[in-house]
């Protein structure tokens, strides 16, 4: 599935304080372990996932500083989202310190490219994004990264591709495929745990199959890829419930992104941040690849660019984003909800 990265103009949104902007439900949480210094401890985030999270960062360029945090591109970077996206927003506007961010996220990422190819061969996938990335410029804690395991979140959201690119081989096929997925997706986390990771936190897949890119398909085909969203959000629980069970020195947070999603795509004034959509099931194609300005107005649209949920075939504009970085800085506000 085709997962265009737009430009989005630098000066479009300056850098912003941390500062709470609405009060997101809240969720259970689970005792943490020594390893957690609470969401105000953290300094070192390290990102991985797909266009609905990546910046554009580049780990050989310039690093995150305390005056720069999200080292380049220069903020908001290279989103999907005609502003900042929901990594931008945790490390700016609703961190609770100082937080160094690495987002080594790509556009049109799977978990692993020889199980669920994207939609160009160059799209780096999570693995190599761990394996390739991660490990050469990090693991060994540089003087650019001085990460530790108690003042370090590791995250990822992934999955959209994979379903995106599989749904339609029918749950058999689907079924047996996700396993594999899976299989791969716990080894990635093992291999960062044994390099030191113990705090993590899994975002599931957001109700793409609500996407204008699925709306254009039948009804029998959105059904197939909701059955097989939801059967991947299954798994990512209790590949995290098998985590903590395995490794219970870990601090294991999720977010339901689904949850936030159906909410704003159903009621778009359930968060301040998403009350001014005004369209939620098409995209305008004078927007689709992005704005001079997060809130352009193009007349042959009717609305500015900011009040559409969609800006194109499968990827959120800005407040939505913003919605979701609340909710996961919620969650690690109050802790580990994985027991």
């Amino acid at each position: 599935m085709p997962s265009t990265v737009v430009a989005v103009l630098a000066t479009a949104f300056g850098l912003q304080s941390s500062v709470q902007a609405a009060a997101i439900h809240h969720f259970s949480s689970c005792n943490a372990t020594s390893n957690w210094p609470g969401w105000a401890g953290i300094k070192h985030a390290f990102i991985f996932g797909d266009s609905y999270t990546t910046t554009g960062f580049n780990a050989s360029l310039t690093q995150p500083t305390r005056t720069n945090p999200l080292g380049n591109p220069t903020y908001p970077g290279y989103t999907a989202a005609n502003g900042p996206n929901w990594v931008d927003f945790l490390t700016v506007k609703y961190n609770a310190s100082t937080l160094l961010t690495y987002n080594l996220a790509y556009g049109g990422a799977t978990i692993n490219s020889a199980l669920v190819a994207p939609y160009l061969p160059t799209v780096s996938s999570v693995a190599q994004q761990i394996e390739n990335e991660w490990f050469p410029a990090y693991a060994s804690k540089p003087s650019t990264a001085p990460w530790n395991a108690q003042d370090t979140l590791f995250a990822i959201f992934d999955g959209i591709n994979d379903v995106g690119n599989s749904w339609s081989k029918g749950l058999p096929a689907t079924t047996t495929l996700n396993g594999a997925i899976f299989a791969v997706y716990r080894g990635l986390v093992d291999e960062l745990y044994y390099a030191g990771a113990r705090n993590f936190a899994f975002l599931n897949v957001p109700p793409v199959d609500r996407a204008p890119l699925a709306l254009a398909n039948s009804a029998a085909d959105q059904a197939t890829e909701k059955a097989d969203i939801a059967a991947w959000n299954s798994a990512l629980m209790e590949m995290a419930k098998s985590l903590k069970a395995k490794k219970p020195d870990v601090n294991v947070f999720t977010v339901d992104t689904n949850k936030y999603f159906t909410q704003v795509l159903d009621k778009p004034s359930s968060y301040p941040q998403t009350a001014g959509y005004k369209n939620t099931t098409a995209y305008c194609t004078a927007y689709e690849n992005g704005t001079p300005q997060p809130d352009s107005f193009n007349l042959s649209c009717g609305i500015p660019v900011n009040q559409y949920f969609w800006l194109n075939s499968l990827h959120p504009t800005y407040p939505m984003q913003d919605v979701l970085a609340e909710a996961v800085a919620e969650q690690l506000g109050l802790g580990p909800n994985v027991c």
